[in-house]
C-alpha cells in the first residue's frame, strides 16, 4: 500500500529510525501507526542485540530522592554524544523513577526492556552497569549532587538529633557541601572503623618496614608508624579529610559546625560515589 510522506516523517519524529525504515514499516502494517511502531522497535531491539558486545565506556549518572529513598544509576554507552542526548537523559530519568515506585535494589528485566526501548530510537549499545538504593529515616537526610555533566554521581546521608534538624536548611547545605566534596577528592572510607583489617594491616607492614629500613630501633620505628598511619587514614577516609570550603577543620567538625547552627547534632552517615566508567 501507499503511504503518504507525512505519516512517514511523524513515524520518524517519534521513533528516531530512517526514513526508509519509518516507510517499510508503515506498508508492512497497511497505514497502522502503532502497529508500525511496533514493527521498528522489534527491528530496533534486534539491532541493540547485535550491539551486545561493544563497549560501552561512556554515560551518565542518575540520581532520585524521595521522602524514604534515594536512588543511584549508572547508565552507559558508547559515545559521549549519545551520553548528552536528551532521549538518553530521559531514558536514564526514567530508569530512577522505575526503581523507586517498583521498589528494585538491583538490575532486573524491567529495567532492561526499557533500555532495550531507548537502543532502538538511539541506534547504539546501553546498558544499567550498576545501581544503588539508600533507605531514608525520618531523622536522616540524603543530599545528591551530580558533577561534570553526569560524569561523576554523589548522594550523601546525614544522620540528625530529630526530624526537624534534618529539615533544616544549615543541614541541606552542609550535605550539598559534603557532596561537593566527595566529588573532588573521591574519598575511599566513610571512617575508620569502615576500613577492611587487612588493609591496615598492610599499611602497618609497609610503613614498619620503611621506618626500619632507616636503621630506626623499633620503639622509635613503632611511633613513626603510628604517625604515618593517623596521616593516611585522614587521608583516605571522609569524615577525617580537610573540608573541601575550609581546609582548617575537618569534614565531621564541618557536621558539628551545621549541627550547632541548625540547633541540633549532624553526623555523617553514609555515601556513595559512582563515576562513569570506573570499576568497582
Amino acid at each position: 500500500m501507499a503511504v503518504s510522506p507525512a505519516d512517514v516523517k511523524k513515524l520518524r519524529g517519534k521513533t528516531g529510525a530512517g526514513m526508509l525504515d519509518c516507510k517499510n514499516a508503515l506498508i508492512e502494517a497497511d497505514g497502522d501507526f502503532a502497529e508500525a511502531e511496533k514493527v521498528l522497535k522489534k527491528a530496533g531491539l534486534a539491532k541493540a542485540d547485535k550491539k551486545s558486545g561493544r563497549a560501552t565506556n561512556e554515560g551518565s549518572i542518575f540520581t532520585k530522592i524521595t521522602a524514604d529513598k534515594a536512588v543511584i544509576l549508572e547508565l552507559t554507552c558508547e559515545t559521549d554524544f549519545v551520553a548528552q542526548n536528551d532521549t538518553f537523559k530521559a531514558a536514564g530519568a526514567k530508569l530512577v523513577e522505575t526503581v523507586i515506585e517498583q521498589g528494585l535494589t538491583e538490575v532486573t528485566d524491567v529495567l532492561t526492556n526499557q533500555v532495550k526501548d531507548a537502543v532502538a530510537v538511539l541506534n547504539e549499545n546501553m546498558a544499567v552497569k550498576r545501581l544503588s538504593v539508600m533507605p531514608i529515616a525520618a531523622t536522616e537526610t540524603v543530599v545528591d549532587y551530580i558533577h561534570g555533566g553526569g560524569k561523576i554521581g554523589v548522594l550523601i546521608k546525614l544522620a540528625c538529633d530529630s526530624a526537624e534538624t534534618a529539615a533544616k536548611a544549615e543541614v541541606k547545605e552542609y550535605g550539598f557541601d559534603a557532596a561537593l566534596h566527595a566529588a573532588a577528592f573521591n574519598p575511599r572510607f566513610l571512617n575508620k572503623d569502615a576500613i577492611d583489617a587487612k588493609y591496615i594491616a598492610d599499611q602497618e607492614e609497609i610503613f614498619t618496614a620503611q621506618a626500619l629500613a632507616l636503621g630506626k630501633p623499633e620503639k622509635v620505628a613503632a611511633g613513626i608508624v603510628k604517625g604515618k598511619m593517623n596521616k593516611h587514614i585522614s587521608q583516605i577516609c571522609f569524615v577525617d579529610q580537610k573540608f573541601v570550603k575550609d581546609d582548617k577543620i575537618s569534614v565531621k567538625q564541618a557536621a558539628d559546625q551545621a549541627g550547632k547552627a541548625a540547633g541540633g547534632s549532624v553526623e555523617l552517615l553514609d555515601f556513595i560515589y559512582f563515576q562513569v566508567g570506573e570499576d568497582k
